[in-house]
């Protein structure tokens, strides 16, 4: 019931914000990832959404229909769920997000898609990934990478996905980045998905993400001094808010107590006169 209205309750990369311009006409964060492993998978674009759609491969390759259609060769724990297989068995391999998409970049065909599933930070060497059975999957390592990320709610598509990404490169252009370009953005950015289809549009969390070089980030870090996130905030203790509550309310009631005595008594005093 919980994804209906947005709650995610599956592993994503570990990452570092490095910057937050929530303030900026088109805002975006500045992270740094890891190196990751992705299952993945080039397709044209057909509208097919059932199992033999790209996502249902790659759900298949993770076990969510069924029986995984992977070569495991070790028995493993997963976060969520928790299965042990014998070695000779098929791994099922836990939901992970974000869910990305990107044309590829590879082929002439602007039809030409790449969708990828991110793999559980246990899986960090390709030799504990267990081999797809499918030759439409393949497994990726990707490279430790710094980009930034424009996240929006709502519903999703490819036609809102390249207008959002066009008011990221503008945003990007006017911060001053060096060397970057509409044209590059356009033809690099990604869409990550975090939400199950079913989950209430203004409960989704959407991203779009373009990678930038080191230089560009650094340049990013130095302009724009990061923004204290809420959550970093020193928060104070109820015991400490009580004490600074009752320490105001004495000093108030003695001030108030004071003026009293100053205004009443000039008063006695001219009347006695």
């Amino acid at each position: 019931m919980g994804s209906v209205f947005g709650k995610e309750s599956v592993e994503e990369p570990p990452h570092d914000t490095l910057l937050s311009r929530s303030d900026a006409t088109t805002s975006y964060e500045l992270r740094k990832y890891g190196q990751r492993y992705a299952a993945t998978i080039t397709y044209k674009k057909t509208g097919d959404k059932s199992e033999n759609s790209p996502f249902g491969a790659l759900a298949k390759y993770i076990g969510v229909f069924g029986t995984p259609q992977n070569e495991g060769d070790t028995s493993i724990a997963m976060t969520a769920p928790v299965v042990m297989e014998n070695s000779n068995k098929p791994t099922q391999i836990a939901m992970t997000a974000p869910v990305v998409m990107e044309n590829n970049k590879d082929d002439d065909s602007d039809s030409n898609k790449k969708m990828m599933f991110m793999l559980p930070v246990e899986y960090d060497s390709m030799d504990k990934i267990p081999k797809p059975t499918n030759p439409s999957v393949h497994i990726e390592e990707i490279p430790s990478q710094m980009g930034v990320v424009h996240v929006y709610n709502g519903k999703w598509g490819e036609a809102r996905n390249t207008e959002l990404a066009k008011g990221l490169a503008q945003q990007l252009i006017r911060d001053g980045v060096p060397d970057m370009t509409e044209e590059y953005v356009l033809a690099n950015y990604q869409f990550w998905g975090y939400n199950p289809p079913f989950t209430l549009p203004y409960f989704r969390r959407n991203e779009i993400w373009v990678q930038l070089e080191s230089a560009q980030a650094d340049y990013l870090e130095k302009t724009f001094k990061p923004e204290i996130n809420a959550a970093e905030r020193p928060v104070m203790k109820g015991r400490n808010k009580f004490t600074i509550g009752a320490l105001g309310l004495v000093l108030g009631c003695y001030a108030i107590s004071v003026l009293w005595k100053k205004t009443n008594g000039s008063q006695y005093r001219r009347i006695s006169a």
